[in-house]
């Protein structure tokens, strides 16, 4: 038995759902093969979206047209707004969400999506002939074909579950595997290595004192992830908050032996900065207590999800020192925590299209890639279902750069530097995350998903009205000036900040620069502006009052785009370059940068390094010009 698609996307968790709508969206007919048709965009781990990174890595995908924001903002339970006390370029969404109905929802858009099948197999092979891919065997006996394939396999490439002493073949929740998968990848030339991620324990709902809990609501009016989602008007649900303490830290010392990643059974290394409790005792010996978020899987679920107590300690052992925590002393466990050993792909192997370099046609996306985290596997999902379309029509790849968008910097530092742990992303990755705001995702990457042919008509209007609106206010606000009348100097002071002086004018955009002047207080300057709109108001209010810091960061991203701009000829020998070290050679022939910008971010290549190569360069004369991408309008 055999078909023949234009794009096959393996596996249909997070990074799955996006690169299989990205493509058929974009014209491609694509198969989406899964281990379950249960299991699409499953939350095996914590049923939440969102937070520091991350939610703005989910705004980008939704600016360029993807799925994931609108699943949550229709399937969510709490939404709340963090860092509200910091600047904007730390500012995000996190939401809880209803485990169940946020996979049905996916499930039922990709069943409904044009050109697009949902079928169930377990892919076993792939089809490589002269170093290009022609499709996948599954161990079911059919054979499908594409000239481009996807691997979004998330955990489950020859997973094994650990519980303590104990363990067994397993993905997530267990539920199926694919191993021979591993074999196949490895026969065509492939590095993979063993990475690790865990979980927590889920408890009866109604077996938790909450009188002894710190109740966590979520935002009284919230806005959801979308820009096309607007307010979000359901009720909110709590979630709560504990502390592990002295008697907790106790029972788990004197098991530390029993935990699998202590215990020498797990090889891999786990998610720096997502770790176990275990890992918490061991990286923060001195620190009394840990913090417990207790919150739901779904409305209509008994199960309650322990974030921060993830662990692979025996079952008696879990059941010892969950019940030490206040609240949790009488708990029923459902389902013991665990981790989870799988193999993943050393990133360095594919290029900033998520196409491998060695298989021709064959792109990577999600934790194969050596990520952890949905959001992050969904931002490799969208562009990798992208550039597979686009690889089909013979166009040039869709690449974000580091200056564009957090997945510019998630996928720069996964195929330039490799990652020895899974990877997560961080607001520090990114030097200009002034600019990188989740408010303006929109304005940096919808025209770009319009150019690509992501972004729908509907879309696309709804984003012009909302910048349109933007400039008419900036323009408003630059226009109106108030002068040194009794009446305003009388306001001024009231508002604690500096009168004006006899015969100074000053525009209300100048005065909202003023860091004691919020939007708030300026429209008791201008009683009129109360009639702008909440979101537009307050996004005009971050564009002015950081517009110097803004400038600044332009001109840091002018420079880099300029070493960005210094391509680096497809095929160049790095051994026959008189002055570059060694060890510059052997990792600038292994990464194969498009750039001297990306040749400077690769470990162990100098800034010497980098000088010679830019003389060589020179010297050469009339070298190539770095290719076009579809970045930019």
């Amino acid at each position: 038995m055999s078909e023949r698609f234009d794009v096959i996307v393996v596996g249909a968790g997070h990074a799955g759902a996006e690169a299989a709508l990205a493509a058929a969206r974009l014209g491609m007919r694509t198969l989406a093969l899964t281990l379950s048709l249960r299991g699409v965009a499953s939350m095996p781990c914590n049923p939440s979206i969102g937070g520091p990174a991350k939610g703005q890595l989910v705004r980008e995908i939704d600016a360029l047209g993807g799925e994931m924001a609108l699943n949550i903002d229709a399937t969510c339970m709490q939404l709340r707004t963090l860092n509200t006390s910091k600047g904007p370029a730390v500012q995000t969404l996190r939401a809880q969400a209803d485990r169940f109905a946020y996979s049905e929802r996916m499930r039922r858009v990709l069943e409904r999506q044009p050109r697009l099948e949902l079928r169930q197999g377990t892919v076993s092979e792939l089809l490589v002939e002269r170093g290009r891919v022609l499709g996948v065997a599954t161990k079911e006996g059919q054979r499908y074909f594409a000239p481009a394939v996807i691997l979004t396999t998330g955990t489950y490439m020859n997973a094994r579950v650990h519980i303590g002493e104990v363990n067994f073949e397993s993905g997530p929740r267990g539920e199926k595997t694919t191993n021979r998968l591993s074999a196949s990848l490895r026969d065509h030339g492939f590095e993979l290595v063993r990475f690790k991620t865990g979980t927590p324990a889920r408890v009866r709902r109604d077996s938790i004192a909450y009188e002894k809990l710190e109740p966590l609501a979520g935002d009284p009016d919230p806005e959801g992830f979308s820009f096309m989602t607007g307010k979000i008007r359901r009720p909110q649900a709590l979630c709560w908050i504990t502390y592990t303490n002295s008697r907790t830290h106790e029972i788990i010392h004197a098991n530390m032996h029993r935990a699998a990643m202590y215990s020498g059974a797990i090889t891999g290394p786990g998610p720096r900065y997502c770790p176990s409790i275990e890992a918490k005792l061991k990286m923060f010996p001195d620190k009394e207590r840990h913090q417990v978020f207790i919150e739901p899987e779904g409305w209509d679920s008994e199960e309650m999800y322990l974030a921060g107590v993830s662990t692979s300690l025996p079952r008696e052992v879990q059941d010892q020192f969950l019940r030490t925590i206040p609240g949790l002393e009488n708990v029923e466990i459902l389902r013991y925590g665990y981790a989870i050993e799988y193999d993943a792909l050393v990133p360095t192997q594919i290029d900033a299209s998520l196409m491998t370099k060695s298989v021709v046609g064959l792109f990577t996306a999600g934790q194969v890639n050596g990520t952890t985290g949905y959001e992050e596997a969904a931002a490799q999902g969208i562009v990798a279902g992208i550039n597979a379309a686009r690889f089909v029509r013979g166009e040039e790849p869709l690449i974000l750069d580091r200056s564009q968008a957090y997945i510019g910097v998630l996928i720069d530092d996964l195929v330039t530097k490799g990652t020895n742990e899974p990877y997560r992303m961080l607001t520090s990755r990114a030097e200009y995350r002034l600019l990188l705001r989740h408010d303006n995702a929109d304005k940096r990457l919808t025209p770009i998903g319009r150019q690509i042919g992501l972004v729908t008509d509907e879309r696309y209007r709804v984003f012009e009205e909302r910048w349109s609106a933007v400039e008419a206010v900036r323009e408003r606000l630059g226009a109106s000036r108030v002068g040194c009348t009794e009446a305003v100097q009388e306001v001024l002071r009231r508002l604690g900040t500096q009168p004006l002086r006899p015969g100074q004018a000053l525009t209300l955009a100048e005065l909202l620069k003023r860091p004691e002047i919020t939007w708030a207080k300026l429209v008791e300057v201008d009683p009129g502006l109360a009639d702008v709109d909440e979101a537009i108001s307050r996004q005009v209010e971050i564009e002015v009052k950081y517009e110097g810091y803004i400038a600044k960061q332009e001109e840091q991203v002018e420079r880099f785009r300029r070493l960005e701009a210094k391509a680096i000829p497809d095929g160049l020998d790095y051994f026959a370059i008189p002055g570059l070290s060694r060890e510059a050679c052997e990792k600038l022939s292994m990464i194969r940068p498009r750039s001297i910008g990306q040749a400077a971010r690769i470990s162990g290549v100098s800034p010497a390094d980098i000088s010679v190569l830019l003389v060589y360069l020179h010297a050469r004369g009339g070298r190539p010009q770095a290719k076009a991408v579809a970045t930019r309008g």
